[in-house]
């Protein structure tokens, strides 16, 4: 069993934990000859929904920052929000936001957890620097909601694929980029088919280009419809 301690930290700190970050640029790897470009990018009517979405978002965000802010504080003292940094359309970086679900100092410790998961992702049901609090915000996705300020800043979109760390994007293959022509979204395919239950990366590449297929706005509205019941069962989390 690995021990997983927490670094201890003031009182209601609002930062983030320290992240470490890759100097390289994903997007100058872009496999040569490559269309890395989609409709869904340039949509106006995407953008709208996006702008609307996150701003009621935000809002919902703002009243349940206190409380959750307080428990993640008993719970395990230290920064209320997680960043990291990310990959998003065509490459592009972004800093992710996300309430602290694990332990301050989880990062460091990833070396120590068992990857359950096949390919370019990492998973573990049972991981240990998951907090109580964190695993019931896992549980309910209320973890995403800060996401919304990266959807009103354009970095994501409500509904598309999966966000990738940098150093899972600098081993792709290059029929994965493909999966990077649209901007990752805080649901998608992913979400509503399975969730933390898909352990395996090429199938998270079959669902992200099947949403390409058959993207259109009324696609992203059923989807974030259908996200919301599976949030409500809690279908496929941990």
């Amino acid at each position: 069993m690995v021990n997983i301690q927490s670094h201890a930290a003031a009182p209601f700190d609002i930062s983030v934990p320290a992240v470490a970050t890759s100097n390289k640029n994903p997007a100058a790897y872009i496999p040569v000859g490559l269309n890395l470009e989609h409709p869904s990018v340039g949509s106006i009517f995407k953008r709208c929904l996006d702008i609307v979405g996150a701003l009621v978002g935000l809002l919902v965000t703002a009243i349940i920052f206190i409380p959750i802010a307080i428990a993640i504080q008993i719970d395990n003292p230290g920064p209320i929000l997680y960043s990291q940094v990310r990959c998003g359309y065509r490459g592009k970086t972004f800093r992710i936001w996300k309430f602290r679900s694990m332990v301050t100092n989880a990062d460091e410790l990833k070396h120590l957890i068992d990857n359950e998961a096949q390919g370019l992702i990492f998973k573990n049901k049972h991981d240990p620097r998951i907090t109580r609090v964190g695993r019931l915000l896992r549980k309910t996705s209320l973890d995403e909601f800060p996401q919304f300020l990266n959807v009103l800043l354009g970095d994501m979109s409500l509904v598309g694929t999966r966000p990738p760390t940098v150093d899972e994007v600098m081993k792709y293959e290059p029929h994965h980029w493909q999966r990077l022509s649209v901007k990752p979204g805080i649901t998608g395919e992913w979400q509503v088919r399975g969730r933390s239950s898909v352990s395996d990366f090429e199938d998270i590449v079959k669902m992200d280009l099947s949403y390409q297929d058959q993207w259109s706005v009324s696609y992203d509205l059923r989807l974030l419809v259908e996200t919301v019941l599976v949030v409500l069962y809690r279908k496929g989390a941990y």
